[in-house]
């Protein structure tokens, strides 16, 4: 069996239309770097027949693999199985919607092997609408706060990974998945290089404004505590505040003696009070509810059909 120098991950959701097009220019470019390379195309649950492409696909050429999951588990769980089948020595990860092109595969692999582990395609200048390029940015300016990380919202998961990086990435067992920040954690010798990024060809982005907060909120919890230290130095500042303005009172009492009936102030501050252990509170519950759910030990995802 020939060893397999480059595989590239492809984890596919509504965009069938696209999939025969991605196979024809990766061929195209792949070969041209060697003929010792496979394509795993990864069906998350997609509702539209792109398992069925994925299959006439394999049949047609025996690199291309095809993995089938049992339900929408989402991208990066998708990334996730396709990373534990890859046999290439150097591994690219890129989306379906054509917007990461294959012909940049060749920049990757070119600066990879200048001596690199890691090569993150960075792009200038992003084919995507006001909405998505704006989300993305703010999810990473509120990522990097919580986290004190410095990431570069240019950049996502296209990029070229050499295979004792996946390895070490593999031990990763958390519920909570993202593959672009897995790779800035696991250090090793990282660079980023210009590519040139395309309009979306096929289909729509499935990250609503609803799913990309869920999603921050997520990874926020699962890469810092920093909301809890926040809250706490929230609640102490709080208690500070209330400590001078009830010395306030006392000495406005014995100074000049004045008594303040407050009723109004209380009940507000109250309130104010009871909402803010309240949110407190909440914040330590979906901590909880995340350690439950890590705990549980269940599989990042459930593979239905497979073609190797």
């Amino acid at each position: 069996m020939k060893k397999v120098l480059i595989t590239v991950v492809i984890p596919v959701y509504k965009c069938c239309g696209a999939l025969r097009e991605i196979y024809d220019r990766l061929n195209k470019t792949l070969s041209l770097i060697t003929d010792k390379f496979e394509i795993i195309f990864v069906n998350d649950a997609s509702p539209d027949n792109s398992w069925e492409i994925i299959k006439e696909l394999a049949n047609l050429d025996n690199r291309v693999k095809g993995i089938k999951l049992s339900k929408n588990f989402g991208q990066h769980y998708a990334i996730t199985a396709g990373l534990d089948f890859v046999q290439g020595e150097w591994v690219v990860v890129m989306d379906c919607d054509l917007q990461d092109k294959p012909e940049e595969i060749i920049k990757l692999y070119n600066k990879a092997k200048e001596g690199y582990d890691i090569v993150f395609g960075r792009r200038i200048n992003r084919k995507d609408n006001f909405f998505k390029k704006m989300s993305s940015k703010l999810f990473y300016i509120i990522f990097n706060y919580f986290t004190d990380n410095n990431l570069d919202c240019s950049s996502a998961n296209f990029s070229i990974v050499n295979i004792k990086v996946i390895d070490v990435m593999k031990k990763f067992k958390e519920q909570n998945r993202f593959y672009y920040i897995f790779l800035n954690y696991v250090g090793f010798n990282k660079t980023y290089i210009e590519i040139e990024h395309s309009e979306r060809k096929e289909g729509k982005s499935s990250y609503s404004l609803k799913k990309l907060l869920k999603l921050a909120l997520d990874i926020i919890i699962s890469y810092s505590n920093k909301p809890l230290r926040i809250s706490i130095i929230f609640g102490f500042i709080m208690s500070f505040l209330s400590f001078l303005y009830g010395l306030f009172i006392v000495l406005k009492y014995f100074l000049y003696k004045i008594t303040i009936p407050g009723w109004t102030s209380l009940i507000v501050s109250l309130f104010f009070i009871g909402g803010l252990i309240l949110s407190n509170l909440g914040i330590l519950g979906i901590y909880i509810g995340k350690i439950f759910n890590e705990v549980k030990g269940r599989p990042l995802y459930i593979i239905e059909e497979i073609i190797l």
